[in-house]
Parts: structure tokens; C-alpha cells; sequence
């Protein structure tokens, strides 16, 4: 029996009210054999419902992983360029999630929303669990483009977001960032991708960009909050961390801070009222050992809960899109 013929008959399993869980029997198929053979069904569903948590295949190693993905997403995985968090790439153009202290929570958010390019598929595979916390929260961008106040919305629309980065050992270096020591490959890709870019004292670099504030998925035709205003900005940080920062840096110095797209500040109430629409659409699970989440990139953020413990959680991404990227 397909993955479509038991949706059919038993429908997905509710995990926090959504239908999203789908127990996994390969019916003694190796696990590349299952993943080429399910991959069109797989991607009916995920097409569907903008997430799936596949519980039961036996998946084991990064390789494996990027393997099924690829076989899934139907095609090869992507680089994690122009990246904005720590990570490790292991086998496969697979990578460790964001390497953040444990004891903080990563808010949702589209991967890459900040740039013009992003990956329309990202996937997750739990090798092991934390101990305590540590899930990775899932939220349907749509509701929270719906749910925004209409005046918010639409200021944003009008102007856009601004991102400004400096890059230091403070956050990231840029060689990670664009993982190149080259600095002529660097601003080749800012201008390929519409990033000003400004070099600075002490081999310091400095870009600025505007994108969109929401974008329309290439396929539903409907429209998503699709920024990271209230993630890269000053306000997102820990009080304590953001007062040092300031201290030892200045406002114009931070790593990373955001604003409306003609320059202006963003105002901390308004991000707040972001941040709390966020919390009213997220929907977080337990992880379990080998459990493959499934996300339409577009259609649903992901962040991740403070755990204690040790968490090792890898993820993939596929099929660029976006305002520059071929669709």
C-alpha cells in the first residue's frame, strides 16, 4: 500500500490538532528504495499540507539523511550560503541545526527570509533527542501574515525590511558567512544578490539590504509573512546581551539590527505585536529518535525550544526560489 493509498484510508495522525504525523512501514524495502518509490506521494502531502513528521524510517547517519532528502525533495540539497547562524556541514551538503547556547530559545522563522534567495523545502531529522525541551516549534506563515494588524502589514509592505550586518568574531565572520577568505567572491555575491557591501577597519565587513516584507508562494498563490524584521533585530536580544553590545559597540555597530526598508526605526512595540502573533500560531512536538520533518520553507516557519541535554538535530534544504533564484 502507497503513502497516498494509507492517507486515504487513515488520514495523517493530529499532533497538537494538525494533521501531521504519518507512522512510517517500509514494508522491508531498504530505505532509498522506499524514499525513490514514495517521493511524488511524500510531496503530494507536503504540497497539501506545508508539513509532514515522518515517525519510524530507519535513518541513522548524516549520509543516509541527505540521501532521502534528496531522493524526497527530488533533487540535489543546497549550500547553506549567505548563512546567518553557526553550524557545522557534515556529508552530503547536510549541516548540524543552529549551534546557539542551549539555554536559548531560537524564535520561528522562514530560513533565509532575508535574503533573495531561499530554499522552498527543509527538512530535519532528529538523531537524539535532548533530555529536557529542545523541540523545534512549527508555525503556518499564512495565519501569521493574516493575524498581523492590517496597519502593521501594510507599512511593511510599503517599505520593505532593512537589514544591516557587521561582521566580527562578536557574531559571525564574514569567511563564514560567505564561506570564502576570497573578498572579490564576496562582493561579487552581494552584487549578484543586491546586498550594498562596505569594507571596514580591521578586515571588518558591512552589508545592507532591503527585501520584501511578504512574499506569494509559487504554487498556492497565497501570500506569507516572509522576513526576519524581529529576528535579526537589536530588540530580539537577551536585555543584558543587548545592553553590552550597545556599550561596547554602538546601535551602528551591532551585528546585526533590522528597519523598515526606507531606513527608519522599527518600533519594539511593533515587533512585539510580530512576535506575539508568532506565539499564537506555533505548534511544537516532542522530538523522537529518528523523526523526518518535512516543511514547505514558504509555508511554515521553525525555531527551536531551550533543552537541556544533548540535542543533535541535522538539517537539509532544496529547490531554490525566490527573487532571483531560477523558479
Amino acid at each position: 500500500m502507497t503513502v497516498m493509498e494509507r492517507i486515504s484510508v487513515e488520514a495523517l495522525e493530529n499532533v497538537g490538532g494538525m494533521p501531521l504525523l504519518l507512522n512510517v512501514d517500509t514494508g522491508g524495502r531498504r530505505l532509498l528504495e522506499w524514499a525513490a518509490e514514495e517521493a511524488e506521494a511524500i510531496e503530494q502531502v507536503v504540497q497539501q499540507n506545508g508539513a509532514l513528521l515522518l515517525r519510524g524510517l530507519p535513518v541513522h547517519s548524516s549520509k543516509q539523511f541527505g540521501d532521502v532528502l534528496s531522493l524526497l525533495f527530488g533533487g540535489e540539497l543546497l549550500d547553506y550560503a549567505y548563512r546567518s547562524t553557526p553550524r557545522t556541514e557534515l556529508r552530503g551538503k547536510v549541516y548540524t541545526a543552529t549551534e546557539y547556547h542551549a539555554d536559548q530559545a531560537i524564535p520561528q522563522h522562514n530560513e533565509n527570509a532575508y535574503a533573495n534567495s531561499w530554499a522552498m523545502r527543509i527538512g530535519f531529522l532528529c538523531l537524539l533527542p535532548s533530555e529536557q525541551g529542545g523541540a523545534t516549534p512549527i508555525g503556518d506563515s499564512r495565519r501569521v501574515y493574516q493575524l498581523i494588524p492590517a496597519e502593521i502589514r501594510e507599512r511593511f509592505e510599503r517599505h520593505g525590511v532593512m537589514y544591516v550586518r557587521n561582521y566580527s568574531d562578536v557574531d559571525l565572520p564574514w569567511q563564514e558567512v560567505f564561506q570564502t577568505e576570497d573578498k572579490d567572491e564576496v562582493e561579487r555575491y552581494c552584487a549578484a544578490n543586491g546586498i550594498r557591501c562596505e569594507w571596514r577597519p580591521d578586515n571588518g565587513l558591512r552589508t545592507v539590504q532591503v527585501n520584501p516584507a511578504s512574499a506569494v508562494h509559487p504554487v498556492t498563490g497565497e501570500k506569507v509573512w516572509f522576513n526576519q524584521a524581529h529576528l535579526f533585530h537589536v530588540s530580539s536580544l537577551q536585555p543584558e546581551v543587548r545592553s553590552s553590545l550597545v556599550a561596547a559597540l554602538g546601535e551602528d555597530e551591532l551585528p546585526r539590527n533590522t528597519f523598515y526598508g526606507d531606513g527608519s526605526p522599527i518600533e519594539e512595540e511593533v515587533l512585539d505585536q510580530i512576535r506575539a502573533v508568532y506565539d499564537r500560531t506555533t505548534l511544537a512536538f516532542p522530538w523522537q529518535q529518528g523523526d523526518l520533518l518535512l516543511l514547505d520553507n514558504m509555508l511554515f516557519t521553525h525555531g527551536r525550544q531551550p533543552y537541556v541535554g544533548e540535542r543533535k538535530v541535522l538539517v537539509g534544504m532544496a529547490r531554490p526560489h525566490g527573487h532571483l533564484a531560477a523558479t
